[in-house]
């Protein structure tokens, strides 16, 4: 029931003409009340006592008294809670959320201010010329419950507009610190101390990006942890990790990406997180092609060959075919088995057994391979000075060959 249909029914109770009486006599005890109310709100709530502050008190003595005074002008004329009054308690959650304050300490008045007028007026209720009833009583405390409940509401309102501005003016900041440090030319880090200060993002020794593939239609906005810097806003979008070879970071990216494909770019120091970015954006790139085979999350410096490599594709193809051109001539199948088996035995140093454990397949078959291998290349593939290139372009070229194979 509203506060106002309480208090029509508490008229009815009453002869015609008595309740604006009862409001008079009522309103006699407000000054006592407000005195007592905010002298256990300020025991109570550790918050609002500020004996120093005269003006802080006067304010919460203003607002116990227009509370509990606007209710008693209700019993005499219920009606809708006046705008001035609600204006008023507006500005309190105003008031609060500036102040960094949560509801809590405010609820926790309110009650406080609460049980001292409903025990105040009820006693004084009991005391006036008309016959007061137990039912009218337990009335009165009731509608002062539910008119209070009404103001805290209003109180909510308005701390409520001031915390989501703060949250978007935060939003806004930390937005412009991200672009700060993907500027070209890079910023200087003195440049990147007040904006970071005023975005409530610590400066890392070293970052990292973390560029994002599109997701599920239907997933939501990722949750991150308050570290972490977001570009949402970009077309292509990325985060910014500070810290990324912290202990936990990789399980935590992990939990952000969720069902989205990540790719995070090489630590590098806040000034050059630009490059971190573009490296993070080409190794995801790749692996949306299939030429990087992942699990959702890449990371670039594990994939360093075929980065390079991939830069200029015609110069990769053009490169494969002059140097592995004894293996573009034979069956695709054939071509990839001894492709890799070059790749793996360059790592091992020819070591048949390693090679074998690597591949899954039999040492001799290894040697075989080999063999094969040595009739194509000579004695290039055991030539130090071209064992780089060999693998490089075997790295890069077997997993174009992958994806091309996959598409």
């Amino acid at each position: 029931m509203e506060v106002s249909d309480q208090l029509l029914d508490l008229r009815s109770r009453f002869p015609d003409g008595a309740t604006p009486d009862l409001a008079r006599s009522l309103r006699e005890h407000v000054p006592e009340i407000v005195k007592e109310a905010v002298a256990e709100i300020e025991r109570g709530v550790p918050e609002y006592a500020r004996p120093h502050d005269a003006r802080y008190s006067e304010v919460l003595a203003q607002a116990v008294e227009w509370s509990i005074g606007h209710f008693i002008d209700l019993i005499a004329d219920p009606g809708p809670p006046s705008a001035e009054i609600m204006a008023f308690f507006r500005e309190i959650g105003v008031g609060e959320a500036r102040e960094g304050r949560g509801l809590d300490p405010l609820q926790t008045a309110l009650r406080t201010g609460a049980g001292v007028a409903v025990r105040r007026l009820t006693e004084a209720s009991e005391r006036t010329s008309h016959p007061v009833t137990a039912g009218m009583i337990a009335q009165v405390a009731q509608a002062v419950l539910s008119y209070l409940d009404q103001l805290a509401a209003v109180v909510a309102e308005g701390h409520a507009e001031i915390a989501a501005r703060a949250v978007g003016e935060r939003h806004n900041r930390r937005r412009a610190l991200l672009d700060l440090l993907l500027a070209e030319p890079a910023p200087r880090p003195a440049d990147l101390r007040e904006p970071a200060r005023r975005a409530e993002w610590h400066l890392p020794r070293t970052v990292a990006a973390l560029a994002l593939g599109e997701p599920h239609p239907d997933a939501p906005p990722p949750s991150l942890p308050d570290e972490i810097l977001p570009g949402l806003h970009l077309d292509r979008p990325c985060l910014i990790v500070p810290d990324p070879s912290g202990p936990g970071r990789q399980q935590l990216l992990r939990s952000i990406l969720r069902d989205r494909v990540g790719a995070l770019g090489p630590t590098v120091a806040l000034t050059e997180l630009g490059r971190s970015l573009r490296w993070a954006r080409q190794a995801l790139d790749l692996a949306a092609t299939g030429v990087i085979v992942h699990d959702g999350l890449v990371t670039s410096e594990r994939h360093i060959p075929i980065l390079l490599m991939t830069q200029d594709r015609d110069l990769l193809e053009r490169a494969a075919a002059r140097r592995l051109a004894p293996l573009m001539k034979l069956r695709p199948a054939q071509r990839h088995r001894l492709a890799q088996t070059l790749l793996v035995s360059l790592e091992c140093g020819f070591n048949a057994t390693q090679v074998s454990g690597r591949l899954q397949v039999h040492a001799q078959t290894i040697r075989y391979r080999v063999r094969q291998l040595e009739t194509f290349f000579g004695d290039d593939i055991y030539d130090p000075a071209q064992r780089l290139e060999f693998h490089m372009l075997l790295h890069a070229w077997l997993a174009i060959d992958h994806a091309t194979e996959q598409d």
